[in-house]
């Protein structure tokens, strides 16, 4: 089974298909009449002309145009002939309702009258019939004005069916061809699939490549995509093992690839012997993406998630089908881990936590609006003198229903869609706002980290954003620190070099957070202008007796951070014996339980407030 790259839809004929007489045997043409023996001989007339797909309406006014029109679009016509009677509106009535449907108002319409009849003429030709033609029909030329309204459909098509970047099949397309899909299946009681592919890292790829070559990478994907299906005839080779199941397989329409929104793209198994199969050609698919693509001398690496609906199993509809094998893509990128399966079905269970995922995306979106979010804030500690030193700003919610929840709950959903940034706006505002609140109490300074995500650091203009709210409230850049996680330095490439640069242009610190559970690579501590590195408490867990992996491997941070310059700060102290392995090490600062939970503002007042008694005895 052979399938172009640049398919066309599929009431576009390929070249050297239509016949000396110009007409099309697979345009599905519609006879709408109210005269079935009239009907009949248009009928046999078409099926003279070679068209084989011809279908009679019954028009009468004794059927309702929703009954009419559901034929019609149940039928997708290519082509509607409609004959104009003196004594029946019904005709007319159909054609402006045809105009007013979304669907129908594209399929184009030859009128026909066996009387001479002006005012229904020219009100056809203003409801945009294609052509009004009196009876009786002279073949030749009812076969020529037949030819020249379809090739003017399938230019029409063309343009609306075909993604301008990749020339692939559109959404629109895909849509279309599936709901053709499930009615067969639906009829013929067999199985089909939609598999949902969307390409991994593909934002940060093209805003280095720019959108030119954008468009040629989204090209190649499709090349690569196509030559994927073609070579599976549906399913693979080795999977058909039965002669029967490859007989069937091959009579069946070609699976095809379409380009859906943005670095998506959809692929139709229109009849698959076992949902299994469906997942041979996803894991092809997702095995022909690690390959290097050529773009323009450039090599570029894209691995890709694929989500896959079975139906009529996973959905009777084309927009519930299609829906689900999104979700289950989506699912499959948020566990984009490299052991991590890139292929993943429906399912019901990821129905349930999709929903509950909708729920707090909603839910959050309000919290942005009603202020129910708040900050609350960790104290950090100096190792040498046991001195309040700083503290970390750390967000909470405070749901109506569910009370605080931590950021377990919500960060996931609010980076996957883009609340992250109005959220992490909100929690540097915040926090400059709470540390000038402080200073007009008179309390002594109080640096206060904030973290930063790799959705903010890709967005232009956070180093503004920083400079506007230190200048609206007073406060030193120094005594901010902006927390960054290797990932997220890692995702945003170079461009997070230069928005750090900016920030620390303000006198802003930078520190690297949750530092030996990502990469890890000594090469981010030379390239980015940072202050202080972050132990993650997975380390310091272990540390307690001195001895095994985790201490050897804390050492060695605090040594190498010292050595660069770096100040430590150790997360998630609870002991006493961790505490006293730190201050053997030389770490800097530490927080954690043992000092104190995160707290509200008001109890970090207390804390500045005893330190300054202290200081003051002192």
């Amino acid at each position: 089974m052979t399938v172009a790259p640049n398919m066309t839809p599929p009431s576009v004929p390929c070249a050297g298909q239509a016949a000396s007489t110009g007409h099309r045997p697979g345009s599905r043409i519609v006879v709408a009449d109210d005269e079935p023996l009239a009907a009949a001989e248009l009928v046999e007339l078409l099926h003279s002309l070679g068209y084989g797909q011809v279908t009679a309406l019954d028009v009468n006014e004794g059927r309702s145009a929703e009954i009419v029109l559901t034929a019609l679009r149940n039928e997708r016509p290519d082509l509607v002939l409609l004959e104009l009677t003196p004594h029946s509106p019904a005709a007319l009535a159909l054609l402006a309702a045809m105009q007013a449907d979304r669907l129908l108002r594209q399929v184009p319409v030859i009128a026909t009258q066996a009387e001479d009849l002006p005012a229904d003429r020219l009100r056809a030709l203003q409801l945009q019939a294609a052509d009004v033609l009196p009876k009786p029909l002279e073949p030749a030329e009812f076969a020529l004005r037949l030819r020249n309204v379809l090739r003017l459909k399938d230019r029409h098509d063309q343009l609306a069916f075909t993604d301008g970047s990749t020339g692939l099949p559109n959404r629109e397309w895909s849509l279309r061809r599936l709901d053709e899909a499930i009615r067969a299946s639906r009829r013929h009681g067999h199985t089909g699939a939609v598999l949902q592919v969307g390409l991994d890292r593909f934002k940060p790829v093209i805003d280095a490549l720019g959108i030119t070559l954008g468009d040629e990478l989204l090209r190649e994907v499709g090349l690569r995509l196509s030559t994927c299906v073609r070579d599976t005839d549906l399913v693979s080779h080795e999977a058909l093992g039965d002669s029967a199941d490859a007989q069937r397989a091959e009579s069946d329409p070609s699976a095809q690839v379409a380009r859906g929104d943005s670095d998506e793209f959809t692929v139709l198994l229109p009849q698959i012997v076992r949902p299994d199969h469906a997942s041979v050609v996803a894991q092809r698919i997702a095995e022909a993406m690690r390959a290097p693509l050529q773009v323009a001398g450039h090599e570029v690496f894209l691995s890709c998630r694929v989500g896959i609906a079975v139906f009529p199993g996973d959905g009777l509809d084309k927009d519930t089908v299609l829906e689900r094998a999104i979700l289950a893509m989506r699912h499959g990128q948020a566990d984009a881990s490299p052991a991590a399966n890139p292929v993943r079905f429906y399912s019901q269970a990821l129905h349930g936590r999709f929903t509950s995922r909708l729920a707090v995306e909603r839910e959050l979106h309000h919290a942005l609006e009603r202020g129910e979010l708040q900050l609350l804030y960790q104290p950090k500690v100096d190792i040498a003198h046991g001195r309040l030193c700083g503290a970390e700003a750390l967000v909470r919610w405070q749901h109506p229903l569910r009370g605080r929840l931590g950021p377990a709950a919500f960060i996931e959903v609010a980076e996957e869609t883009g609340l992250i940034v109005p959220l992490g706006a909100w929690v540097l505002r915040e926090a400059i706002r709470q540390m000038a609140a402080w200073r007009r109490l008179g309390l002594p300074p109080l640096p206060v980290a904030v973290n930063v995500s790799s959705y903010q650091l890709r967005r232009p203009g956070l180093a503004d954003t920083v400079r506007d709210n230190l200048r609206e409230t007073g406060v030193d850049g120094s005594q901010l620190c902006l927390e960054l996680t290797e990932s997220a330095i890692m995702d945003t490439g170079s461009s997070a070099a230069d928005t750090l640069a900016a920030v620390k242009q303000l006198g802003v610190h930078l520190a690297l957070d949750d530092f030996g559970t990502g990469y890890s690579s000594l090469s981010y501590l030379r390239r980015f202008p940072l202050d202080e590195l972050k132990i993650d408490r997975s380390f310091v867990a272990e540390c307690a007796s001195g001895t095994g992996s985790a201490a050897v491997i804390t050492r060695a941070i605090i040594a190498m951070a010292h050595g660069l310059g770096l100040r430590v700060v150790a997360e998630g102290i609870e002991t006493e014996q961790q505490l006293d392995f730190l201050r053997r090490q030389h770490c800097d600062q530490y927080q954690g339980f043992l000092y104190s939970p995160p707290v509200a503002a008001a109890e970090i007042e207390e804390m500045l407030h005893r330190s300054n008694s202290i200081a003051a005895a002192a």
